[in-house]
């Protein structure tokens, strides 16, 4: 009859352990029973001391991706009412001073497979956001290197997100649509077929998480986002960029040239709603939604409705519009999103207006631009 080996040691063997034994054993022992306050990687192999970082067991544990983006910083500090140190922000870029010391910051490349899988096992990670992606005029330059960071490093998070069953989130866009979707509004189903990189990765994206969604069970949630205005990034030239290259060029010398005509209307949305909107639908039960990509939007307007509403701080701003090959992109996207089934189901509800994002705007950026803002007051008297 098989005897347990542990059973049948003496009691007496058992009683002259080695000192450094019993220490050993001590000190797992604490580990184990240790207050719900997490020390990160106990058992990481290595000798050195690790960083330790006070966990919330409260909230969730999220991995931001791509966080030093637009979206990820500002998305960062929403969530910290988790609690600080239960928001992971990760790029493969150097982070400022800032960001490294307002919680856990760390490296990672989304086609690295083992390294992401080695985060989300160690950080004790339950919600993936995924904001990595190479966006629609640097993915155009290189479709390669487009396909291999939207889809393949896509393909690595929702393999991950299933495995350990995490909420994973995914952003969509307005780039998803193409010139045979309907426009004006446009539907949350429709016909998309875009013509860019980006919005092609996009859609696969949608449709993937979608099916890991009816196969695996897998909680994969997605926005389709229009453009976004903010203030505290620096505008990189996209379509909808325009609608904040304006704020910047009323305030440094008071002329905006147009790259679209001043008719092209398209929806556009605050970063504040835009973060907001992210933190509501991923609070909400699933059991509430009936599709797993929504359409979310605030405001449409045109580059000639937005110059209105400048001049409103900036009486003498003169506008030309010199229509580029962006024009073409423009007249393929949406110029109105419906977002009823958001609104619907899980409640979503807009702030802010235009006249709302032009003293936003205005509040943030006029102390930066001091000098010219008192010339243009002077103007103005």
């Amino acid at each position: 009859m098989f005897r347990s080996r542990v059973m049948s040691v003496p009691l007496g063997l058992l009683c002259r352990c080695k000192a450094r034994e019993v220490q050993r054993a001590s000190k797992i022992l604490r580990l184990v029973t240790a207050s719900p306050v997490q020390t990160v990687r106990h058992f990481n192999g290595v000798n050195e001391p690790h960083q330790q970082y006070e966990v919330s067991h409260a909230h969730p544990r999220v991995l931001i991706t791509g966080s030093l983006g637009q979206l990820g910083t500002g998305l960062a500090k929403v969530l910290s009412r988790y609690g600080r140190n239960n928001v992971i922000m990760s790029d493969i870029l150097k982070a400022p001073r800032q960001t490294q010391e307002s919680g856990p910051y760390l490296f990672a490349d989304i086609l690295d497979f083992k390294k992401l899988q080695d985060l989300i096992v160690s950080y004790n990670i339950d919600w993936i956001i995924h904001f990595s992606a190479l966006l629609s005029a640097v993915g155009e330059n290189n479709v390669p290197l487009a396909m291999r960071v939207n889809i393949e490093g896509l393909h690595n998070v929702l393999e991950l997100a299933k495995q350990y069953k995490l909420k994973i989130f995914v952003p969509s866009t307005i780039g998803a649509f193409g010139p045979d979707s309907p426009r004006n509004p446009t539907p949350d189903l429709c016909i998309q077929r875009p013509r860019t990189i980006y919005g092609v990765s996009k859609v696969h994206a949608e449709l993937m998480g979608e099916y890991y969604f009816y196969k695996f069970g897998l909680d994969f949630r997605s926005l389709r986002f229009p453009g976004v205005i903010s203030a505290d990034t620096h505008p990189g030239g996209g379509t909808t960029d325009y609608a904040v290259q304006i704020f910047h060029d009323a305030l440094k010398t008071g002329e905006f040239d147009c790259y679209l005509r001043e008719d092209t209307m398209l929806p556009m949305m605050y970063i504040d709603d835009c973060l907001r909107s992210i933190v509501e639908f991923m609070e909400t039960p699933s059991e509430r939604l009936t599709m797993r990509t929504y359409n979310v939007s605030a405001m449409s307007f045109t580059p000639a409705e937005i110059a209105d509403a400048v001049r409103k701080y900036v009486p003498n701003l003169a506008v030309t519009y010199k229509p580029d090959k962006r024009q073409s992109i423009a007249d393929s996207w949406p110029m109105r999103f419906d977002d009823s089934n958001a609104r619907r189901d899980w409640g979503w509800k807009h702030h802010m207006e235009i006249d709302d994002l032009c003293r936003a705007m205005f509040d943030y950026l006029t102390p930066i631009y001091k000098d010219t803002s008192n010339k243009m007051k002077e103007q103005v008297a």
